[in-house]
C-alpha cells in the first residue's frame, strides 16, 4: 500500500515547523531595523489625532492635522501611561513602512492633549 507524505502528515520533514507563521508585514518598535529607525528619527514631528484605537488589536489611526490618508499606529509605538482615545491629541513621526517604502505609520507617538473622557492606564484591567 502506498503512502501519500503530505505537508500535514507525521512524516513530513516539515513537522517541526507545522505551526510556524509568516512574519507580519507591520514593522513594530522590535522588529524596526536600525536604518528604518534612523529614517524616522530623520522625519519632522508632526500633529494630529487619534480616529480610532483598539487596546485589544493592538493598533489604530491617526488622522494628521495637514489631511490626507489616515496613518497606522501600532500599539509598541504608543509611549506615556494612558491608552489613547478618539480625539486625543498626538505628537509623531512617520516611518515608512518596508518593503516598498510607499506608505507610513506613525512612530514615538505621544499624547499632548487627552480628551475629557477617563483613560485607562496599560496596567489597569479592562472594563
Amino acid at each position: 500500500m502506498s503512502r501519500e507524505v503530505g505537508f500535514n502528515n507525521d512524516d513530513s520533514p516539515n513537522k517541526a515547523n507545522a505551526n510556524l507563521q509568516l512574519p507580519s508585514p507591520i514593522i513594530t518598535r522590535r522588529n524596526r531595523t536600525a536604518s528604518t529607525s534612523e529614517r524616522a528619527l530623520g522625519n519632522p514631528v508632526e500633529t494630529g489625532k487619534i480616529k480610532s484605537f483598539c487596546r485589544e488589536r493592538g493598533h489604530g489611526f491617526v488622522t494628521s492635522v495637514r489631511g490626507g490618508d489616515d496613518i497606522f499606529v501600532h500599539i509598541s509605538d504608543i509611549e506615556g501611561e494612558y491608552v489613547p482615545l478618539p480625539g486625543d491629541e498626538v505628537m509623531y513621526r512617520l516611518c515608512p513602512i518596508p518593503p516598498k517604502f510607499e506608505k507610513n505609520q506613525a512612530v514615538h507617538v505621544r499624547i499632548v492633549h487627552l480628551t475629557r473622557e477617563k483613560h485607562l492606564k496599560w496596567d489597569e484591567a479592562l472594563p
